[in-house]
């Protein structure tokens, strides 16, 4: 099976529609698979679940399918950089479900691994429980949180091999490996590709198993918040 296709808007060839619940791999603008989203934009796919720790800048990530409003509900941890979903948001054109960070993660994680929800003490007694399961454990109150599972995960990786095991770079790890055990089709776009057997297996943060197409691509790796001194 060959997992390796030319470029971005051929991987997702076949695998986009209407409605579909996507998640995002990064963590501000670390580690997004940034040309995989310019091709999910590019496909015009619309009424998109997203599913992402946040949704980019306005101009780059998956801000640029907030200015073509191809999302209808964002899956959140953290959204204070976009001023495009602030302002969709207040004019009720876009849905959000917020969600304290660990939890998302572990919603996602659990997602992957087939667990179809879990108890948590994040949130109890706050607007995130409201309407959610409650129930005590040895004198403490926890909430129910469900698993979250993707029609489709875009994962940006540092380096894979033809057969799709992946190694993540640093902060770049971050909500990318999760994802990938968690979409019903994952995509992985990745800086380096490498002939099977290249990867030490020690090394190797992802098993191949779980990512179905890769492209190599070209990164502007742009920085959310630039932040300097003087000398």
């Amino acid at each position: 099976m060959n997992k390796v296709y030319p470029s971005a808007a051929a991987a997702l060839e076949g695998l986009t529609f209407d409605g579909m619940i996507v998640m995002a791999g990064g963590f501000g603008l670390c580690g997004i698979p940034e040309n995989l989203i310019i091709a999910l934009r590019d496909s015009g796919a619309k009424d998109l679940t997203a599913i992402s720790n946040n949704a980019g800048v306005d101009d780059f990530g998956l801000g640029l399918l907030l200015q073509t409003r191809q999302i209808k509900k964002m899956v959140s941890s953290y959204v204070g950089e976009n001023a495009t979903f602030e302002r969709q948001y207040l004019d009720g054109d876009l849905e959000l479900e917020f969600n304290p960070q660990g939890t998302l993660a572990e919603r996602i994680r659990t997602g992957g691994a087939g667990i179809p929800g879990f108890y948590t003490k994040t949130g109890v007694g706050t607007l995130i429980a409201e309407g959610k399961e409650h129930k005590d454990f040895n004198g403490e109150t926890y909430i129910m949180e469900t698993g979250l599972v993707s029609d489709l995960s875009l994962v940006k990786a540092w380096k894979a091999d033809k057969e799709g095991n992946l190694i993540f770079r640093k902060t770049a790890r971050n909500f990318n490996p999760m994802m990938a055990t968690a979409g019903k089709t994952t995509i992985v776009e990745v800086e380096e590709l490498v002939e099977i057997g290249e990867l030490d297996p020690d090394q190797i943060h992802t098993p191949g198993i779980f990512v179905d197409r890769i492209v190599v691509g070209s990164f502007e790796k742009r920085i959310e918040q630039r932040t300097t001194r003087e000398a």
